[in-house]
């Protein structure tokens, strides 16, 4: 006879998720559109996040996001962890996550998930998206400074979204770095050509139709002076170029420019400092994905995009991977409890007293 208590949930490892087929970025990018408009309608529950951070100069960091979608009648939260001298230090990655998706009926957890992959690929899909709205469409090459996760998951959004880029070109702190984005990149993208610019972030980024900088470094990398007229500019990280980028940009949209005030972005210092202010911002992504606002309106237009990350938008995200992977019968069955506390049998013999 099966116990009404008995409690369990889905776990969902990097290999099962790929294993579905959740590496799917026009997937991801479907879903982030859909959690946005939802967001408009005042149908998401968004608090602000938990930072803890460990070491202000390295920005050493553990994050808590949460987020409730209430159409989908699902609560989320991702824990992520971001330490950027892994690579340097140890030889691992930068960012790892996990997420617990729980249903909001009876409030029981439905699933545990590797979270690394559906954060960098909502990354991305923010950044692919933005250049949906406000890259040319005739764009032909996207530089990057930066050749890690994040940049690699952003050529694959930048790709989907414009399919007329043929060239690559990739600047990182040293050369292996630049190599190895090369090596992997080309194997999805082998009509594309990949130029390594020996470590020179202006060789990367001068000419570039898109620009992207997804770096942890702390300092004004990108150069105004870099930044030709027509330009899309995708910011991922923290500072990563001169406020002169910003100043000279036609039109500046942002995720979300509320949450970006609190943060630690180039934006936000400028906010803080009185360079700019909401009079500045043209749109959040939201607007344009619903059509309140315009998009590009001309060739020309130097456009900048600063996304800080969505919480709502990881878990609809994960929702979308965790539905995928049970279509697919994926991921293990894991039991939570087998009883209530005080229905165990034995329990006698397990208290300590």
């Amino acid at each position: 006879m099966s116990n009404k208590h008995h409690l369990s949930f889905t776990y969902l490892s990097q290999e099962d998720l790929l294993d579905a087929g959740c590496f799917d970025i026009r997937m991801v990018m479907d879903i982030a559109e859909k959690a946005m408009l939802e967001f408009e309608r005042h149908h998401v529950i968004f608090p602000e996040k938990i930072v803890q951070i460990f070491n202000q100069a390295t920005q050493e960091r553990i994050n808590c996001l949460p987020a409730t979608l209430l159409d989908e009648k699902v609560c989320g939260v991702k824990w992520v962890s971001v330490f950027p001298m892994n690579p340097i230090q140890h030889d691992q990655q930068n960012l790892s996550a996990i997420f617990i998706l729980s249903e909001i009926e009876t409030g029981f957890p439905i699933c545990v998930m590797e979270g690394t992959l559906a954060s960098n690929m909502r990354v991305a899909a923010m950044g692919g998206l933005a250049a949906k709205y406000l890259a040319r469409q005739d764009s032909e090459v996207i530089g990057f400074i930066g050749a890690g996760e994040q940049a690699k998951m952003h050529l694959i959004a930048m790709k989907a979204v414009c399919p007329s880029l043929k060239q690559c070109r990739v600047a990182a702190h040293v050369v292996k770095h630049e190599e190895q984005f090369i090596t992997e990149l080309s194997r999805l993208f082998p009509e594309m050509e990949f130029v390594s610019t020996n470590t020179s972030l202006q060789k990367a980024m001068e000419d570039a139709d898109i620009l992207v900088t997804a770096t942890s470094a702390q300092a004004p990398l990108l150069k105004a002076a870099w930044v030709k007229p027509g330009t899309f500019y995708s910011h991922i990280g923290g500072w990563e170029d001169e406020f002169e980028v910003a100043l000279q940009a036609d039109k500046i949209v942002c995720d979300d420019w509320e949450t970006v005030t609190h943060r630690t972005q180039t934006l936000s210092r400028m906010y803080q400092e009185g360079l700019i202010n909401a009079s500045n911002i043209h749109a959040d992504l939201h607007e344009l994905v619903s059509g309140k606002k315009p998009g590009r309106e001309s060739q020309t237009e130097r456009i900048y995009f600063n996304a800080v990350g969505l919480a709502y938008i990881d878990v609809a995200i994960a929702m979308a991977m965790f539905n995928r992977a049970n279509e697919k019968q994926k991921g293990k069955k894991l039991d939570l409890q087998q009883s209530m506390l005080f229905e165990h049998l034995g329990l006698e013999s397990k208290v300590k007293l």
